[in-house]
């Protein structure tokens, strides 16, 4: 089981200070998939970057600028470019000077065809396309770029050196488990991602959504364990014959809100072409079945 942490202390549009660098803006677009909204990230002090300004609510770009006030913002950076993370990038950036950085991916630019509550933005322009390693910094701050790709293949996410933390964006959440959705998403992409991150070793995790992660070894694995239970899952249940995915959902994911079922379903495809790639399954007719 995961761990999950979904308790933590905060007001909508209230600026808090986090940690000695960290400071967090909650936006109030709470949601099945945004939990309690989007949080935005200030790091630093005097000269700052912000981390994923969030979406197009003039209450939190109002709250962003209070917070802001007085200070230098360097950077804007956008971990992926999903419709709870990214609009306000460019009203911050020109509000600011900032430069505004995103990752290019094999999505980049394009919807994404589902549809939940966080489509792609679709042609969405930074000012420059950031690199996997790339740093930015400022006064006592240093920002990394990991290329974190599997939940939208333009995911990345931003280490802070200074305090061996990793903002993680959605590809790893302390409150639930990510959403992979085909064409974009790619499960074989976010379990090689999550296998990196793992390797990194960092202290914390703060996701966009949720409350840190502060366990991260242990925190990390259960995810990856999860990802292959959902496989044997899906591969025992393929050896009684073949199946769809509307007929598999509801009885692998029966301990799920139905309501979440829409996004089980788009995980699982994830799964089953990560799987189909490899060799294990094959799809026809629409059914999946063992090769």
């Amino acid at each position: 089981m995961i761990p999950f942490v979904r308790d933590f202390d905060f007001e909508y549009g209230r600026c808090d200070q986090v940690s000695p660098l960290i400071r967090r803006v909650m936006a109030n677009n709470p949601g099945p998939f945004t939990f309690t909204g989007t949080a935005t990230f200030i790091v630093g002090h005097g000269q700052v970057a912000v981390i994923d300004p969030g979406p197009a609510l003039s209450d939190h770009f109002d709250a962003l600028k209070r917070a802001l006030e007085g200070e230098r913002v360097t950077h804007v950076l956008i971990t992926h470019t999903h419709a709870d993370h990214a609009p306000l990038g460019r009203p911050l950036a020109e509000a600011t000077g900032a430069e505004l950085l995103a990752m290019r991916g094999a999505g980049a630019g394009a919807a994404s065809v589902h549809t939940l509550d966080e489509p792609d933005l679709g042609a969405f322009e930074p000012d420059r396309w950031i690199e996997d390693g790339e740093k930015v910094s400022g006064p006592g701050w240093k920002l990394k770029a990991v290329a974190t790709p599997g939940h939208a293949s333009n995911h990345v996410a931003f280490a802070l050196e200074e305090e061996n933390a990793l903002f993680s964006g959605d590809h790893v959440m302390g409150w639930s488990t990510t959403v992979v959705a085909p064409p974009d998403g790619d499960m074989r992409a976010y379990i090689d991602s999550l296998k990196r991150v793992m390797a990194e070793g960092y202290g914390t995790l703060w996701p966009t959504h949720g409350p840190p992660v502060r366990n991260v070894g242990p925190f990390l694995q259960a995810c990856l364990d999860h990802r292959l239970m959902r496989e044997r899952q899906l591969l025992d249940a393929l050896a009684h014959g073949p199946a769809g995915i509307e007929a598999m959902v509801p009885k692998l994911y029966a301990e799920t809100d139905p309501k979440l079922w829409p996004a089980a379903g788009l995980s699982m495809r994830a799964h089953l072409i990560k799987l189909m790639e490899e060799g294990r399954v094959f799809c026809r007719e629409g059914l999946y079945e063992i090769a």
